[in-house]
Parts: structure tokens; C-alpha cells; sequence
């Protein structure tokens, strides 16, 4: 894996760490294949509970290299075959780095400090959670360099704030400080310490059963926007699935003798 993206497992937890603070960690095409590798890494951790995203020294990530900018302007016939390569409902190469942290059952918290730009803003908003530092900024920059957002926003963003406002941040490009961006949806809470903070609910997290994990994130994930016959039918789907499995007895057991459950999986 490339040495710029660090994963480390405490238990239960993984953190993955985008380590190239001398660049802001801007990604690249080798940082892009190193993010989808982890994320489908994990989707098999045993006893995983919780994922958290974030960057080595004082940013989160400011975006794509410009370097890679410039190594595409030779290939652009070959880039854009490559964006529209995969069969519809799937992600392109460029997508998959924030689109596969979806895919995975666990929870996914991403830790925000200093700027959070463009495919970094893509990549957080590829987690379940945000929570950044009361100074952090963000931006959908891509606009400034004569773009649109394309690595899986139209799949975050319209779960999170009003269409009217996504078009604004999109067609403007302006940099949004932490409270805007916490009124905006962009952001989970804000906490002075944001890795803290990610650590102490990925430990909250820990504690629910596992199956719960799972469900709970697909509940919403695949069932917030889908009109009511198809969302309570899934709903129930997901609820069954639950209902008399171990885990949900030993939740009952624990709950009625006032111990700590003890599930598996």
C-alpha cells in the first residue's frame, strides 16, 4: 500500500490516515487506488465497529494535486474513457476513493482539522459522520479550476442540505469556515479536538451490537430518499433480520441483568 496512507486497527477501530502533510494531503492517483484499497480491506476486518478518517499534521486535505492536473492534460481522451468505463450505478475510478466507504457495515466517522477542499471535502462527505475543529474550512472548489464535483457528491451532498444551497457552494467555490458549514449540514458537530471526538464516538459505536451497526447505517442509507411503499418495506426487511438473532437476545439478556452484552460477529 502507499506509504502516504496509514491504517492502524486499536481493537474494535481502524484509522485511516491520509499521512502527506507537506503537501496539505492532497491526493493523487496513487493516494486514490490506496483509499479504495483500504476501504475494501476493512469491508472484511473481523470484529471491526467503527472507521475513522483523517490527516496527518494541520489539514485535512486540500484537494488533488495540481501536479496531477497537469500529468492528465496530456491524456485527456484516456481520462474521460475511464470516467465513463464503468456500467450506470457504478463508480468510476476517480468516484470509488469516497464512494466506498458506504459499502462498508460499520460507521464512519471522518475527523476534520485545517482545510477540507474539493476531493478532500468529496472524501469526508464519503463518511457517515463529520466532525470538525471550530476553524476548519471547506470548499467545493473544483469551479476555480473550470470543473464540477464528480467522485460521488450527487450520492452525499442532496442527503444533507437544500438543492439551492448545493448549487450555490458548487457554482461559487467560496470557502465556508466551521460554523457556516455546521448550520449548512456540511458538518456532524464541531469539537476542539476532532480526532477526540471521532475517537469517543467510534467507542460509543463499539459497544452496539454489530448487527445493529449494519442495519442502522442501511436503514438510512438505503431508505431516506425512497418513496413509503419501498422504504417501509425495506425498513421491516432490515428489522426482521434483527428480530431473534443472537445478538438482539444477548442485548435483552445484558439490558435485564444490567451487564454489559458480550455479542458476536
Amino acid at each position: 500500500m502507499d506509504q502516504r496512507l496509514t491504517v492502524t486497527r486499536n481493537g474494535p477501530v481502524a484509522e485511516v490516515m491520509l499521512d502527506r502533510p507537506d503537501k496539505r494531503n492532497a491526493l493523487d492517483m496513487g493516494l486514490f487506488a490506496a483509499l479504495v484499497a483500504a476501504g475494501e480491506a476493512l469491508k472484511g476486518a473481523e470484529g471491526l465497529r467503527a472507521i475513522i478518517l483523517h490527516g496527518a499534521g494541520a489539514a485535512f486535505c486540500a484537494g488533488i494535486d495540481t501536479a496531477e492536473f497537469m500529468g492528465m492534460a496530456g491524456r485527456i481522451a484516456a481520462v474521460k474513457a475511464e470516467m465513463l468505463a464503468p456500467p450506470t450505478g457504478e463508480a468510476n475510478r476517480f468516484q470509488r476513493p469516497c464512494t466506498v466507504w458506504a459499502e462498508l457495515d460499520v460507521p464512519v466517522i471522518a475527523a476534520v482539522q485545517g482545510v477540507c477542499f474539493g476531493a478532500g471535502l468529496q472524501l469526508a462527505l464519503g463518511a457517515d459522520f463529520r466532525i470538525a475543529a471550530p476553524d476548519a474550512r471547506f470548499s467545493v472548489m473544483e469551479a476555480r479550476w473550470g470543473l464540477i464535483p464528480d467522485m460521488g457528491i450527487t450520492q452525499t451532498l442532496p442527503r444533507l442540505m437544500r438543492a439551492d444551497l448545493a448549487k450555490e457552494l458548487i457554482l461559487s467555490a467560496r470557502v465556508v469556515e466551521a460554523p457556516e458549514a455546521l448550520a449548512l449540514g456540511l458538518v456532524t458537530r464541531l469539537a476542539a479536538d476532532p480526532l477526540a471526538e471521532a475517537r469517543a464516538m467510534a467507542a460509543r459505536f463499539a459497544a452496539q451490537s454489530p448487527d445493529v451497526l449494519r442495519a442502522g447505517k442501511r436503514l438510512v442509507d438505503d431508505c431516506w430518499t425512497l418513496p413509503p411503499g419501498p422504504g417501509l418495506r425495506r425498513e421491516a426487511e432490515l428489522q426482521a433480520d434483527l428480530i431473534g438473532s443472537a445478538n438482539q437476545i444477548e442485548a435483552v439478556m445484558a439490558g435485564m441483568a444490567g451487564r454489559a452484552p458480550v455479542f458476536t460477529g
